[in-house]
């Protein structure tokens, strides 16, 4: 008999094959695609990251959260155990260049917090709740993804980012 474990890595296993198929098929198409290479990219890897996440344990709450009062979005809410955390996905095709998390620069990190706190406006009891800023890179080097995940990459008050502390 199977453990409830090893059928929720089945099933995780399963909606990431069936995606990956459907990207492929997507691909295959005739029809020219919405977005450009870059962000198809990203998109894939926002993807991949939410199958990586939930396999490590996180609950995902909201993918592509936006406000209609702030620009941009948050790629991924989840609870890892008690914390509540906003995750940022950046995703490239290959390492040659600058580690992906690089490019969660200060504006960006700003623009978190401000939609990490009208996300936050909307919780009941949200002083209670302990809050986090994840950054994950994700390269596809060949067809499989590779993850680094940074759990607290940075915090509501950081300043300069002066580097992050991989936990995995």
């Amino acid at each position: 008999m199977q453990s409830i474990s090893q059928l929720r890595h089945a099933r995780l296993s399963f909606l990431e094959r069936t995606l990956g198929w459907l990207d492929q098929a997507a691909a295959r198409s005739t029809r020219s695609p919405k977005h450009p290479a870059h962000l198809m990219t990203g998109l894939r890897g926002e993807d991949a990251t939410y199958f990586y996440l939930r396999e490590l344990g996180y609950t995902i709450v909201a993918r592509r959260w936006s406000s209609p009062k702030l620009r941009g979005d948050i790629d991924l809410i989840g609870w890892d155990g008690e914390w509540l955390c906003f995750i940022e996905v950046k995703t490239r095709s290959s390492r040659t260049f600058q580690p992906a998390e690089v490019a969660v620069d200060q504006e960006k990190r700003t623009n978190l917090a401000r939609m990490a706190r009208e996300y936050i406006r909307q919780l009941e009891h949200s002083e209670m709740i302990p809050v986090r800023f994840d950054v994950v890179s994700v390269y596809f080097p060949g067809g499989r993804p590779e993850f680094e995940l940074f759990r607290g990459a940075f915090n509501w008050n950081d300043a300069a980012l002066s580097g992050f502390r991989a936990s995995e």
